[in-house]
């Protein structure tokens, strides 16, 4: 277990080893670093230098105040110089592609492919805040026990992914004043559509065919405005969290497309 102070604020990461170029994994909202429990491992053993982390609000990393997505996507980078890594493929999913995104915006040498995972660049409707925003409102009155974690379920996973109570479990024991600013972040994210085109990088994008919270077609909006060559997979039967919900289906196309990157 290892900690940094980085933009003053407590990060936790670890860093799993490999010998080979690196590859830094960031979660999504709601999650930690163990929602990568299912490629570090295969990763490794591919050659590759794996490092994950929590990001700030969220798992063992402590947060001071209000922060954005380009926040996060400086504290990535902050990391990657800590841990000596000049260049890195960075992999997000959902959030951790809205950070890892503005982060090839920030510094598009140090970012030698991206991998993103049921994300998007723009930002909340006013409809959907409308609804997270009630929902979250409920959460401060009731805590995540009950209706209330089964509705975030809905929205991360397909119906029939087991691994449901573990996350719930987390949810449960948070106190719910500490989701304040990481929701704040999510809910008022900038839009950053008009800025993809900038980004050349080659990317992979994972999207689960039943995702609820960033549908399908909003992924493949993205993809379609990218800069770059993109491969585009659909992970049929996964919602939100592919990585976790059909690692079978994304961990053997996640490595072939690293392995095209080692020239």
């Amino acid at each position: 277990m290892s900690f940094v102070n980085i933009n003053n604020q407590t990060i936790h990461y670890i860093d799993h080893g490999g010998s080979g170029p690196a590859v830094i994994l960031s979660h999504g909202f709601s999650m930690d670093h163990e929602m990568w429990s299912k490629q570090v491992k295969p990763l490794v053993t591919a050659g590759w230098r794996v490092i994950t982390y929590d990001e700030r609000g969220w798992g063992q990393t402590s947060h001071q105040g209000e922060f954005t997505y380009w926040d996060l996507a400086e504290d990535l980078l902050s990391l990657m110089d800590f841990l000596e890594v000049e260049k890195a493929v960075l992999v997000g999913m959902s959030q951790g592609g809205f950070l890892s995104m503005r982060a090839a915006l920030l510094q598009p040498d140090r970012v030698k492919a991206l991998v993103l995972i049921d994300s998007e660049g723009s930002a909340l409707v006013e409809d959907e805040k409308t609804l997270y925003k009630s929902l979250y409102e409920a959460m401060l009155e009731s805590g995540m026990a009950g209706p209330l974690g089964e509705t975030l379920a809905s929205f991360l996973f397909a119906p029939d992914y087991s691994g449901v109570d573990f996350w719930r479990g987390k949810w449960n024991s948070r106190n719910p004043e500490r989701w304040a600013d990481a929701t704040e972040c999510l809910f008022e994210r900038d839009d950053i559509d008009d800025r993809l085109s900038e980004i050349k990088c080659p990317t992979l994008i994972f999207h689960g065919d039943l995702d609820a919270s960033i549908p399908l077609e909003r992924g493949k909006r993205m993809a379609e405005l990218l800069g770059s060559e993109t491969q585009f997979i659909v992970i049929e039967g996964a919602g939100h969290t592919p990585n976790l919900e059909k690692p079978e289906m994304v961990n053997p196309p996640l490595i072939e497309f690293l392995e095209t990157l080692r020239s």
